[in-house]
């Protein structure tokens, strides 16, 4: 076998293949050169060795590096490492941290397979890891929910009044959010009802806090939209739901009205044959307020609520504040563990040491126990709701950890709200854009001058047109980066979009506009300064089709035959002609054709012939790109 032909096998370069040879000690080869058996064996030896050798390894990595700290870890020079960023359009500097999916790209790109840590201290994990964890019985938290003025308030008010010592009544200094209910049976821990949108948000951030909840509504009145909407918000929540019809005193009150409504929404009572417990009660005399507490303690018994007691503590943040006498105020329900005064602590991106427990009565604890609300002095900043608190060993620890989720909160991608010509006035109007920044494409050189000579003869005074960059050819996925990173749209005169570039473009949430007439686009300009801007016709590609052979009927009709490459392609649509990224052709699609027969659509991936209105120059490689209109109204001042 020859070099030439041992390489053209392996799908290499033939001089590539005579450094490997020099390599592994077979010198004075030429292309022609003959290679004996023994020759080729020792190639087979190196290329199995090499292929080992690109076998992809594990590395341990947190998930928010800067490209120093990836380069030592990986053992590969952070040039490297820069330069194949550049590449995937991605601009970042020596220090600054990279985020996952840009991590796990450059892992793929040389052979590391990333194995991301928890976020978390891993101290917390290995403690309760390191024993037996020790389960006590805990109390369940219960929120209630319903319609405004249905009563919720007055049924809390009653159980508080009616089951706390004579010694405790009137003697609440502090509102924590939360205060726990002592029976003889039991305890119950109620959250202050917050709104529907604050009980999801706190799940939504995996504070799985509240175990049943308690839905009111009053029986003279029946179902209300908001009821329906706490009712949601409570499924979706995956918890028991006990009904507590109130209002049983009134005269025109109706129980078996709100069974009957709330059963066309799945909530069934257990006397009809379903599962859902109806309690009736009065909040204002306070009958059946009994019955309601042992109702929420037997459907606790069958929850089996436990806690781990010997941990460290951990907790969920319900309120935040700041008080000017004493600081950052965090008020936590406890979860697992005991919470203890002087105990370092994180929450968020915050952190801090106990300096004073307090329950919901005023009262100064030492300790606390699971499902017991409290409220903690000694954070350095305010928590979120729904934040979870957990305990450390120091308070270097604390800190340390409180940085790092810092600076992974200043990574995350947040959407930022992107500027468009039909909004522009408005936005004028608000002082928030002094800059028009445009990305700028044409079909040649001197349409870019000519374009810029119109933007100078726009008055400027309001606010400024920067052209910050421009170019022929097709608008890409790099013109769409660009216009993300600048808050700026892209126009593009008589150049097509790519299909990528589209689809970045509907996720950036990046405005391109395309013109046909150089002056609509100074007129579109002006016309948005001064908010006079008219409704938009725009333009939707529906699919693209693939010339694959071209037809000639007679002398003077030629049809393509093509492939559909993307979407659909839709006769008597407007259609771009694109031949090496330019558009050679605008019209419309007047034959569609698939085998014999005409057809009024054809979709992805079938074969079909196309006709075009007065135009008959296809090449084999022409993309088709077929085009609807669509209207796009714009909004009125004041909607």
């Amino acid at each position: 076998m020859r070099i030439y032909e041992f390489a053209k096998k392996h799908n290499i370069q033939t001089k590539d293949l005579l450094k490997i040879l020099e390599e592994i000690g077979i010198k004075g080869k030429h292309t022609l050169s003959q290679i004996t058996e023994i020759e080729i064996n020792k190639l087979e030896e190196y290329f199995k060795k090499e292929k080992e050798e690109k076998v992809k390894k594990e590395v341990v990595l947190i998930g928010n590096e800067n490209v120093n700290e990836l380069s030592k870890k990986i053992k590969i020079p952070s040039s490297d490492i820069l330069k194949f960023l550049l590449d995937e359009k991605i601009i970042v500097h020596l220090n600054q941290n990279l985020n996952k999916e840009q991590i796990q790209k450059i892992c793929e790109k040389f052979n590391y397979i990333p194995i991301f840590q928890e976020t978390k201290p891993q101290v917390i994990e290995k403690k309760i890891e390191k024993q037996q964890p020790i389960y006590i019985k805990r109390p369940p938290v219960v929120t209630v929910m319903g319609h405004v003025d249905h009563g919720k308030t007055t049924i809390l008010d009653k159980i508080r009044n009616t089951k706390v010592a004579e010694r405790e009544v009137g003697q609440i200094t502090q509102k924590i959010g939360a205060y726990k209910v002592n029976l003889p049976e039991g305890s119950i821990v109620f959250l202050d009802t917050p709104g529907h949108e604050a009980f999801t948000a706190m799940r939504a951030m995996g504070a799985k806090i509240t175990d049943i909840v308690v839905l009111v509504v009053a029986a003279d009145e029946g179902v209300k939209p908001q009821t329906i909407e706490a009712l949601n918000h409570a499924k979706s929540a995956n918890v028991p739901i006990i009904v507590a019809v109130n209002k049983i005193d009134k005269p025109n009150a109706n129980p078996e009205k709100v069974k009957q409504q709330l059963s066309e929404y799945g909530m069934i009572p257990e006397e009809w044959g379903g599962n859902t417990v109806y309690v009736n009660v009065s909040g204002l005399t306070g009958e059946g307020i009994n019955d309601l507490l042992e109702m929420i303690l037997l459907v606790g018994e069958m929850l089996d609520l436990k806690a781990i007691i010997n941990c460290k503590c951990e907790g969920t943040v319900i309120e935040s504040s700041i008080d000017r006498f004493r600081g950052p105020v965090i008020s936590v329900i406890i979860e697992n563990g005991i919470l203890k005064v002087g105990d370092p602590f994180i929450v968020g991106t915050t952190w801090g040491k106990v300096r004073a427990i307090i329950d919901e009565w005023g009262k100064r604890l030492t300790e606390a126990n699971p499902s017991t609300p409290v409220e903690i002095l000694g954070a350095h900043e305010i928590a979120i709701p729904g934040e979870k608190l957990k305990v450390v060993d120091s308070e270097k620890e604390a800190r340390e950890f409180s940085e790092k989720m810092r600076r992974e909160k200043e990574n995350v991608y947040i959407p930022v709200k992107r500027l468009s010509l039909k909004d522009l006035y408005e936005e004028i109007k608000k002082g928030e854009v002094k800059e028009l920044n445009i990305i700028l494409k044409t079909d040649f050189y001197n349409s870019i001058d000519a374009i810029k000579n119109i933007f100078s003869k726009i008055p400027q005074n309001e606010i400024k047109i920067n052209i910050i960059h421009s170019g022929t050819g097709p608008i890409s996925e790099s013109d769409i980066l660009l216009a993300s990173a600048s808050n700026g749209i892209v126009i593009g005169f008589k150049v097509p979009i790519e299909p990528k570039a589209k689809e970045l473009a509907k996720k950036e949430n990046i405005e391109v506009r395309t013109y046909e007439l150089i002056y609509d686009i100074g007129e579109d300009i002006i016309k948005a300064i001064e908010g006079m801007l008219e409704p938009e016709i725009k333009e939707e590609m529906v699919g693209q089709a693939l010339v694959k052979k071209v037809f000639k009927l007679d002398k003077n009709l030629v049809v393509a035959g093509c492939i559909v490459v993307s979407g659909k392609v839709v006769k008597n649509s407007k259609v771009k002609i694109i031949r090496n990224g330019k558009i050679i052709y605008n019209g419309v699609l007047t034959s569609l054709k698939r085998f014999k027969d005409s057809v009024n659509e054809v979709s992805y991936n079938n074969e079909c012939g196309i006709g075009i209105d007065n135009f008959n120059n296809f090449e084999e490689g022409d993309i088709i790109q077929s085009f609807i209109e669509i209207t796009v109204q714009r909004k009125l001042k004041g909607e």
